[in-house]
């Protein structure tokens, strides 16, 4: 079996888009299942659960806000639970997620994992309590971690006290997994115009208000206390094991999704299950301002969708679906597997830090082996020969999905709008795309998918991504697909005769609204991807990290790595409008992702990379490649792809402390990513003088 650094060693270099350039024909070589837990997931019954529509959240009341402005209010916490996740019959799994403190509404207090939806309506703001829950309700004694949290990263590290909070900690020997007092800080992902103290910054969590906290221990992160003063007025008091975010809603309608976000542990605590969507509808780029090319009149859209005060599950037939695609793995007794030691990955046993340069914890990427729509390990949807829209959604940590409707016969897929927008028109995948949709961890696409044509009966939406590290290309041509039985499947639709005629608007005939151009950028910055090796093991990465690139062109350019605590050196101006150039060194392709802007994704270009001598440079004579149909709307997540520079461009709007991080949480969580800052030095602000 080739090694993993290997096989990316095949398929990585310059893959371009998802169909790209034939690398493999001739290598037959197939990676093997994709080992997890104690639960074989061949074992595990599939088809046999109905999806769960996700809810909407309820609202805790409204605010009136200083210039008149009326707010929704919302208090939400996070709380451990156990959740039928695999199918019934089988154990239930503990896992961690948000819901409702308290309602207006007379239902159900739901806490679920994926978590509800919260609905905003553009121009709105939404104030949010957060809270964090994270404790035995009995007792008030906090809980610990239900996976293992590496303390040799540079990470929230409650145990340092306030002096070595948020820092990388010195051992004299290896040490154990962390089993403290959980920290949070959550973060609506593609939230543009976003205050900083209400962005959910990594080092602005805080530990639950639980009755045993250790007195040496940092209750709060480095920023926390900062951002605090600077929301004091402007939003409800913040409290113990709690902060009070403000969220505009003022950009183009979108489909969020929020999660947490704390410092060198996002990837352990997502895993638990703390996430959802967040969806801004309305405004004059909504789904009202969107127009039918038959009639000149307003298109009608797929619907209804989730409510305020739908029952759960609901018993209405919704048209509109949003759907959170995660992969897991899961032991014999219903409980979450995620690695233990670092071996998992790549055989390497030791020895870990301080002995070398590995931390003993710290998985490079993660794939599951079982798949999980919704919160459930391959359910089924029951769908009329009809237009259903379906908010999708990348849940997983590491893994890229193909998703492949050309499995189902007679199916019609058309792609409306991305993260943060709207298309500049309907892209039908069927004809551009073989009915596959490329979505990257993070990545959203809003999509019409039409069972009109489709036979009655059952038909398996599956997945053709890799159980791999993802570097380009097309599916069993350039990489083995994901594996047929288990992780190749996502969810079953069990299509029905439609018991009405459909009066949607066909895709073809959609008028979607502009979005505008952005200025011309003033200023590019060239930035790089890096991936830097284990100087005592072969083959072993110790760290993924992200760094600058001095005078980029047709001469080799040094690629310098950043680490989270050096000084800040991206500093765009307020009102500006910037170039970001990504230039990938690596084998993987990565999913960029920048707080509190969207952006449009310019072009790519091919580059050569210099492994010896760190050194890139542009490829000789290539010429940029323009985004793909499904590419052209804003963005807040785009895939730079291995052996590319990939080219975004946005205007910063708000000034404050932000980040810019790849989104596969495990790279994340280990130095891909680094503070940026908006405008100048904020007076007082940690780290000045």
């Amino acid at each position: 079996m080739v090694s993993r650094r290997t096989f990316l060693k095949y398929t990585g270099s310059t893959m371009l888009t998802l169909f790209g350039f034939d690398k493999l024909s001739g290598i037959s070589k197939a990676i093997a299942a994709i080992p997890g837990g104690t639960l074989d997931p061949n074992l595990i019954k599939k088809f046999k659960t109905p999806l769960f529509t996700l809810p909407a959240m309820p609202k805790a009341g409204k605010i009136k806000l200083k210039g008149g402005k009326v707010a929704d209010y919302y208090e939400i916490s996070i709380k451990q639970f156990s959740q039928q996740i695999l199918p019934t019959g089988s154990p239930a799994t503990t896992v961690w997620g948000y819901g409702p403190v308290h309602s207006v509404e007379e239902k159900a207090l739901v806490y679920h994992a994926p978590s509800l939806t919260i609905e905003a309506n553009w121009d709105v703001p939404v104030i949010v309590k957060w809270t964090n829950d994270l404790k035995d309700q009995a007792t008030g004694d906090y809980l610990p971690h239900l996976l293992p949290v590496d303390p040799t990263l540079h990470w929230a590290n409650p145990p340092g006290g306030k002096a070595g909070r948020d820092s990388r900690p010195s051992f004299a020997a290896t040490p154990r997994g962390y089993q403290g007092p959980v920290p949070i800080v959550t973060h609506v992902h593609g939230m543009a115009g976003v205050p900083d103290h209400s962005d959910g910054y990594a080092e602005a969590w805080y530990l639950p208000a639980a009755r045993n906290i250790p007195a040496e221990y940092a209750a709060t992160g480095t920023w926390y206390g900062f951002f605090n003063e600077k929301a004091n007025g402007s939003e409800p008091g913040w409290g113990r094991g709690s902060a009070t975010f403000t969220y505009p809603n003022a950009q183009h309608a979108s489909t969020l999704w929020y999660h947490d976000h704390t410092l060198g542990m996002t990837r352990v605590n997502v895993y638990t299950g703390p996430a959802g969507f967040y969806i801004i509808r309305g405004g004059p780029a909504g789904d009202d301002a969107v127009k039918d090319k038959a009639t000149g009149g307003s298109a009608v859209l797929p619907g209804a969708a989730p409510k305020q005060k739908d029952k759960v599950p609901s018993t209405r037939a919704l048209q509109e679906i949003p759907l959170v695609i995660q992969d897991r793995s899961f032991n014999a007794d219903g409980s979450l597997f995620y690695p233990q030691t670092r071996a998992f990955f790549d055989g390497t046993t030791g020895p870990f830090i301080p002995e070398s340069d590995i931390s003993p914890l710290w998985t490079p990427e993660f794939f599951g082996n079982t798949m999980m729509v919704n919160g459930n390990t391959w359910p089924f949807h029951t769908v009329e020969q009809r237009r259903y829209r379906l908010r999708l959604l990348n849940g997983c940590n590491s893994r890229f999905l193909i998703l492949d409707f050309s499995s189902i016969p007679g199916v019609e897929v058309w792609m409306i709008g991305s993260e943060s927008s709207f298309l500049a028109a309907p892209v039908n995948m069927s004809t551009v795309n073989g009915n596959r949709i490329l979505l990257a961890p993070s990545e959203r696409a809003d999509v019409i998918v039409d069972f009109a044509k489709v036979p009655v009966g059952r038909h398996v939406l599956r997945n053709v991504g890799p159980d791999e590290p993802f570097g380009g290309g097309e599916p069993g041509k350039d990489f083995p697909v994901a594996e047929p039985a288990t992780t190749g499947q996502i969810l079953e639709f069990r299509v029905v005769r439609a018991k009405a005629a459909d009066h949607t608007t066909g895709p073809a005939n959609l008028l979607l609204p502009p979005v505008e151009a952005l200025p011309p950028a003033i200023v590019t910055r060239s930035l790089a991807l890096l991936e830097e090796m284990s100087n005592r093991f072969e083959d072993a990465p110790a760290q993924t990290l992200l760094g600058t690139v001095a005078d980029p062109g047709t001469a080799p350019a040094k690629a310098v790595k950043q680490m989270w605590m050096d000084p800040v050196t991206q500093n765009p101006a307020v009102g500006a409008t910037e170039m970001w150039e990504f230039f990938n060194t690596t084998e993987d392709a990565h999913p960029m992702h920048i707080h509190a802007v969207s952006f449009e994704l310019v072009n790519r270009q091919p580059i050569v990379v210099d492994e010896e001598n760190g050194t890139v440079q542009m490829a000789t004579d290539s010429q940029p490649l323009p985004p793909e149909p499904w590419e052209l709307g804003r963005k807040d997540t785009i895939i730079a792809y291995p052996g590319q520079v990939t080219r975004v461009k946005m205007t910063f709007t708000t000034p404050g402390q932000y980040v810019w991080h790849c989104h596969i949480l495990e790279h994340e969580d280990n130095e891909m990513m680094l503070p940026y800052r908006i405008g100048p030095v904020q007076p007082e602000q940690p780290g000045q003088p």
